[in-house]
C-alpha cells in the first residue's frame, strides 16, 4: 500500500488517498486516531466510480468517525480509471437493451454482469484489509457496509475477520448468491428501499429469508435509490456500535 495524498477535512476527519498496486483507495481515520487506541475499520462498499461516488462515500465515513471508527474503500474492478473487460462492456449492454425494450432482466445476463466482478472484487478487498490492519491506527473488528450485495455477501462467506455487515439491497443478485447466503452467519443488517426503480425488491426479500444468520434485520423504508433517511442510516449505525465497539 502507498499513501499517494493527504488532507485533514474541517471536521478533523483524516482522508489519504492510496494505492494498492493499480487499486486507488481511499482511508479515512476519525481525529487524532493514530495517536490513541487503534479504531474498528468499516469497509465501505459502492457501485464503482470513486469519483462519482466520492461525496456520498466521505459523508459516510464523517458518520462512521463520528461513532469512533475508520473507513476505507476501493474502486471496483472495470470502474474509475481502472481498465475495462470487453466481457462486462458486453453484459452492460445487454442489460440496458434488455431495459430500455421494458423486458425482464435475465438471470443470464445478471449472472454475466455480477458474477466476475464479484470473483475479482473480493480477492481485491481481502488485500485492502491485510494492507489496512497492518496500519497502526487501525485495528479490528471490521465490517463492511454497502454495496454491490453480491460482493458483501461473498465477503461474509469467505472474509473471517468481517464481524459484522451492513448490505444494501439495490442491486442485481446472481443466482449463486442466494446459495451463498445461507453460508452467512455474522450479524447482518439490510437496507431496502421499497420503491427504488432499479431493484428487484422481491429478489431482495428473497435474498433476505436466504440468509443463514441467526441475527438479521431488514430495515426498509418508502423512497427510491438514493433516498435513504436518515435515521435508516442511524439504525445501521448503531448495529455497527452493538458488534464492533
Amino acid at each position: 500500500m502507498r499513501f499517494t495524498s493527504e488532507r485533514r477535512l474541517d471536521d478533523g476527519l483524516l482522508e489519504r488517498e492510496f494505492t494498492l498496486g493499480e487499486i486507488p483507495g481511499v482511508l479515512w481515520t476519525p481525529g487524532s486516531a493514530s495517536a490513541s487506541a487503534p479504531a474498528p475499520l468499516i469497509l465501505l462498499g459502492h457501485p464503482g466510480g470513486l469519483r462519482k461516488m466520492y461525496p456520498r462515500l466521505v459523508a459516510r465515513a464523517r458518520h462512521s468517525a463520528a461513532d469512533g471508527f475508520a473507513a476505507a474503500t476501493i474502486e471496483l474492478p472495470g470502474s474509475g480509471d481502472r481498465p475495462r473487460s470487453a466481457d462486462a462492456e458486453q453484459a452492460r449492454a445487454d442489460l440496458r437493451r434488455a431495459l430500455e425494450a421494458g423486458e425482464p432482466v435475465s438471470d443470464e445476463i445478471i449472472d454475466a454482469l455480477i458474477l466476475p466482478l464479484v470473483e475479482r472484487a473480493v480477492p481485491e478487498w481481502q488485500a485492502a484489509l491485510d494492507a489496512l490492519l497492518t496500519l497502526p491506527e487501525i485495528g479490528g473488528p471490521v465490517g463492511y457496509s454497502g454495496g454491490v450485495i453480491a460482493i458483501g455477501t461473498r465477503l461474509a462467506v469467505v472474509e473471517p475477520r468481517i464481524a459484522a455487515v451492513v448490505l444494501f439491497a439495490g442491486s442485481f443478485v446472481p443466482r449463486a448468491t442466494f446459495e451463498e447466503a445461507r453460508q452467512v452467519t455474522i450479524p447482518l443488517h439490510v437496507l431496502l428501499q421499497w420503491d427504488d426503480e432499479g431493484n428487484d425488491r422481491q429478489s431482495a426479500l428473497d435474498l433476505f429469508d436466504a440468509f443463514g444468520s441467526k441475527e438479521k434485520t431488514l430495515h426498509a423504508n418508502l423512497g427510491g435509490h438514493t433516498g435513504v433517511p436518515q435515521f435508516a442510516g442511524e439504525a445501521a449505525a448503531r448495529f455497527f456500535t452493538r458488534h464492533l465497539s
